[in-house]
């Protein structure tokens, strides 16, 4: 067992190329290996996806692309790549592939959040919990981590204001592998490197994304037999409400059918939740309220089945941090308690009570869906919970019949007008 625990602390050393240089039809575009000198000794990447495969981080420094009047990102606009010694505040057990990809993940949300102060906790490449809020970077953050405390929980922090004591502290009450923000207030870094693992990234260009998130990036992805597929990264086009298109589309009659438009409260509400959209894996499906997410279901293969998911998650979690906050244990923990302890049992029953009244913390909020629905199905199982306003792509064969699901429990839907899949 020691072994098998020893393989996640060790470096793994690579062999890959100090340079790379990729040439599409005679543009090129340069990278440089990235390595770091840490306790006097230069390491690479700790390692890839799993402590038995060996990785590196390649920058672009040189170079550029082009392609049908569009160019893409270049050199001196890394974030992530560009990591130096003296943005890593305190480097822990220096990052490995995951680590990395995680902030990049909340870089990708977070360039559409540039309005206000906003906070994404990332697992695994998708956000655990989200939020922005104009009261401050420590109150999104608190937020975001009360969206879901339990996948939190060995993950990446990534704002985009200087983070602030009321942050640092809800760091401290859990337990993260990496925090990343354009820079920290007095005391906060003291902190934060109580934990000796903790990696603590400075990146300014995290307070300043506006610019980044109007140029798309050369997105490559590697197939199994060796081959690649290259594509422009997605570009979100909902910067603002007044890009939401209004929900209509023509009955099997000829007869228009037309949603009600959502309230401003659930505008703002959607705006802010295709922004995190961005940075889930499809299928997926996000609930949101206050500007915050309630829930997340991602990754499933078939829309309904990720609104049931979406909807069984909102009510686990919300069940948690009632029972959390109010006993100090998890939702299972007060299970196992309330078996053999009358008092635990009745806290049990009381937090049950309290979640569906508030249907698992869904009354009241909104919903936005990657792609469009095929059926009326996922929009019913998500209105019958409370959902108030809907956003999706539209473009379905059904949309008329969605629209008139919606229209039919008084509730509102606007599209986006793009898809926005994440493979």
């Amino acid at each position: 067992m020691s072994s098998l625990k020893g393989m996640y602390t060790r470096l793994l050393k690579d062999d890959f190329p100090a340079g790379l240089t990729l040439d599409m039809g005679g543009q090129k575009l340069v990278y440089k290996k990235r390595q770091w000198t840490l306790e006097d000794e230069v390491k690479g990447l700790r390692y890839g996806e799993n402590p038995d495969q060996p990785a590196a981080l390649y920058e672009l420094v040189k170079g550029g692309l082009e392609f049908g009047g569009v160019a893409m990102r270049g050199p001196d606009e890394g974030i992530v790549s560009a990591i130096s010694e003296a943005q890593m505040l305190q480097a822990g057990k220096h990052p490995g592939k995951t680590n990395l990809t995680d902030v990049d993940s909340g870089v990708n949300i977070l360039q559409s959040l540039t309005q206000k102060p906003a906070a994404a906790i990332l697992k695994h490449n998708n956000p655990c919990g989200a939020a922005w809020s104009e009261g401050g970077i420590g109150e999104a953050l608190e937020k975001a981590f009360w969206c879901d405390r339990i996948a939190a929980f060995g993950g990446a922090v990534v704002v985009n204001t200087p983070l602030d004591k009321r942050a640092a502290e809800i760091i401290d009450s859990a337990y993260f592998e990496v925090v990343a923000a354009p820079d920290f207030e007095p005391g906060v870094l003291e902190v934060l490197k109580k934990r000796k693992n903790l990696r603590i990234f400075k990146l300014p260009a995290l307070g300043d994304l506006s610019g980044l998130a109007r140029r798309p990036f050369l997105e490559i992805k590697s197939l199994v037999d060796g081959g690649l597929i290259v594509q422009q990264s997605f570009m979100n086009r909902i910067r603002k409400v007044e890009d939401f298109i209004p929900a209509s589309a023509a009955a099997s009659d000829g007869s228009a059918v037309t949603a009600a438009t959502p309230t401003p409260r659930e505008l703002d509400d959607l705006l802010f939740a295709w922004a995190v959209e961005s940075g889930v894996i499809s299928n997926s499906i996000i609930f949101a309220k206050d500007g915050a997410t309630v829930a997340i279901g991602a990754g499933e293969q078939d829309r309904v089945g990720c609104v049931e998911l979406a909807i069984f998650k909102s009510c686990t979690k919300h069940a948690d941090k009632l029972a959390f906050k109010r006993c100090g244990l998890s939702l299972y923990e007060l299970r196992l308690k309330a078996a053999k302890d009358k008092e635990a049992a009745a806290s049990l029953a009381e937090v049950e009570a309290a979640t569906q009244a508030a249907k698992g913390g869904l009354k009241e909020s909104v919903m936005v869906s990657d792609g469009f629905f095929p059926f009326r199905d996922g929009v019913d199982a998500a209105l019958c919970h409370g959902i108030r306003a809907i956003a999706q792509p539209g473009g379905s064969l059904r949309d008329a019949e969605v629209i008139a699901a919606v229209n039919e429990q008084h509730a509102a839907m606007v599209f986006t007008g793009q898809r926005a899949f994440k493979h």
